[in-house]
């Protein structure tokens, strides 16, 4: 992703911390202060401008959800759409993947998104892919038994080496789609690099995988 500067974000991110949690780790093992119910709490790692969890959120009320961004420049265009539809059960952390443990303990999490993550395709880059054995372990620490995550790209080489980790990791395939605009697969909600990448006649893959514990 290049990434233009905006020297502005930091302070507009600070300026709005009801939709922008800061201190989250004030918060950890009690997300339901945050939303004010016992919702399932959905999160998406890697939320980019926030289209997909936005239109999830205004989609299903009855489920809270988290977006997860760690550049500045990036997440601000998440937060303006949540200004503009103020929804109770939308909030966005501004931290790094890695550090998740830091403000999510087991069982505070339901479902894990994983959408169109940067691929890495370099072998030396491998500890980098969301979908390596490390990223599991940490998502299993933090979800609840037997949870899931949703994954999609375009990237084949990526959807190959995701399902080679799945398996190895012992996760439960549920839902397979190796190209899933041409399939009968209802409820799909795109992410903007998913419209673009369809738009060039991208094949779109999608997978859903289970925690057997």
């Amino acid at each position: 992703m290049r990434l233009r500067n905006k020297p502005w974000a930091r302070e507009h991110i600070e300026a709005h911390p009801q939709y922008i949690v800061a201190n989250p780790e004030n918060y950890k093992g009690k997300w339901h202060e945050v939303f004010n119910n016992d919702q399932p709490l959905h999160i998406e790692v890697g939320t980019g401008k926030g289209r997909f969890i936005t239109e999830m959120a205004k989609a299903h009320p009855d489920i809270n959800y988290m977006g997860i961004e760690i550049y500045d420049s990036v997440i601000v265009a998440a937060l303006d759409r949540l200004i503009e539809e103020d929804l109770p059960n939308l909030r966005l952390l501004n931290v790094n993947a890695n550090d998740l443990p830091k403000y999510f303990e087991k069982n505070d999490i339901d479902r894990v998104y994983l959408n169109f993550s940067d691929p890495w395709p370099k072998t030396r880059h491998e500890k980098r892919r969301l979908m390596y054995k490390d990223y599991l372990k940490l998502y299993e620490d933090i979800l609840v038994d037997k949870g899931e995550i949703h994954f999609k790209t375009d990237n084949q080489g990526l959807i190959e080496y995701s399902l080679k980790s799945f398996s190895e990791y012992g996760l439960l395939l549920t839902f397979l789609s190796l190209d899933l605009h041409k399939s009968d697969y209802e409820g799909n909600i795109m992410t903007e690099y998913e419209q673009k990448f369809s738009e060039m006649g991208n094949r779109i893959y999608r997978c859903e995988v289970k925690y057997q514990n």
